[in-house]
C-alpha cells in the first residue's frame, strides 16, 4: 500500500511549526525577509543548474526547494499581518489573467477565447499591459522598475530591450558611436557654458563683505546689526562669506550703508 503524499497544506504546516517560537527550530526563528535572500538566491541558480544538465530528478528537488522558499516569505509575511500565501496566490493568478487576455476570455479561468493570435500580438499585448500596470505604480518611466539587484550583464541587457521599444537602438556599431559623438558634443557645450546659477540659500542671503569697512558705518543701526558685523569682522578672510539676516541685507543696499558708495570694491553676492 502506497504511503498518502503530502499537500500543499502539509508544507504550509511544517512552515508554521518551524517558525513556532516555542517548539520550532532554532535557526529558522531567527530568520527575516532579508536574512534568507541569500538562500533565495543560491536554490534559483542550483534550480537552473539542474535545467541545464537536464538533470530532472533533481530538478523536482530544487524545484521544491524554490517553492520552500516563497512558504518561508509567506510565513514571515503572516506573522507580520502582511501577507499570507493566499494572498500571494491571488496575487499571482489575478495577474496571470489580466496579462492573458487572449486566453482568459473576460478576465475568468474558464473563459475561452475563440480566436487564436499569433506571437507577435501577444508580445504587443503583454508589454502594453505591463506598461500600464508600472504606470498605475507610477513607474510610467521606460527604465522604471527594472531591478538594481540583478546582476550588471542581465540588468544591462533588460536595459537595452526597454530602451529598443523606444528607438534608443541602432542596427550596428556606426550608429552606436555616432550617438556617443553626439552625447559627448552636448556635454562639451554644457561644459564651455559653465556651472549653472546656484539656488538661493533659504533664511537669508550670502554675501562676501568687507566686515572691516561695515563695523565702522555710523549709519549702521541696531545693537543686533553691529554685532553680527563685529561677529563677521572677527573671522579669518577664508571663512568671510556667511549668512545674515535678511533685515541686514536689506540694509546693507539702502542709500545710507557703506556698500552705496563702495558697494564695487566690498561686496560679492554669491547665489
Amino acid at each position: 500500500m502506497k504511503a498518502p503524499r503530502y499537500e500543499l497544506d502539509d508544507l504550509l504546516r511544517v512552515m508554521a511549526r518551524l517558525r513556532d517560537p516555542a517548539t520550532g527550530c532554532p535557526w529558522d526563528i531567527r530568520q527575516d525577509f532579508r536574512s534568507i535572500v541569500p538562500s533565495t538566491l543560491e536554490e534559483c541558480y542550483e534550480l537552473a543548474q539542474a535545467i541545464e544538465h537536464e538533470d530532472f530528478p533533481h530538478v523536482a528537488e530544487a524545484l521544491g526547494d524554490v517553492l520552500f522558499q516563497v512558504v518561508f516569505y509567506a510565513q514571515l509575511g503572516s506573522e507580520r499581518d502582511l501577507f499570507s500565501f493566499e494572498t500571494i496566490v491571488d496575487t499571482l493568478v489575478t495577474k496571470l489573467l489580466r496579462r492573458h487576455p487572449h486566453v482568459f476570455a473576460d478576465g475568468e479561468i474558464e473563459g475561452v477565447v475563440p480566436d487564436r493570435t499569433s506571437v507577435e500580438s501577444v508580445k504587443e499585448t503583454w508589454e502594453s499591459i505591463k506598461q500600464a500596470e508600472r504606470s498605475a505604480k507610477s513607474q510610467g518611466a521606460t527604465l522604471a522598475d527594472v531591478p538594481l539587484a540583478l546582476p550588471a550583464l542581465p540588468r544591462a541587457q533588460k536595459l537595452q530591450k526597454r530602451a529598443a521599444r523606444v528607438n534608443f537602438d541602432w542596427p550596428d556599431a556606426a550608429g552606436v558611436l555616432a550617438k556617443l559623438e553626439e552625447e559627448i558634443a552636448e556635454l562639451r557645450r554644457a561644459m564651455a557654458a559653465g556651472p549653472p546659477p546656484q539656488p538661493r540659500p533659504a533664511g537669508g542671503f550670502t554675501w562676501r563683505l568687507d566686515w572691516a569697512s561695515i563695523l565702522t558705518a555710523t549709519t549702521l543701526p541696531g545693537p543686533r546689526m553691529r554685532s553680527q558685523a563685529a561677529s563677521m569682522a572677527a573671522r579669518p578672510a577664508a571663512t568671510s562669506g556667511s549668512s545674515v539676516s535678511n533685515d541686514f541685507c536689506q540694509w546693507l543696499y539702502t542709500p545710507n550703508s557703506v556698500l552705496s558708495a563702495n558697494a564695487s570694491r566690498s561686496v560679492r553676492l554669491r547665489w
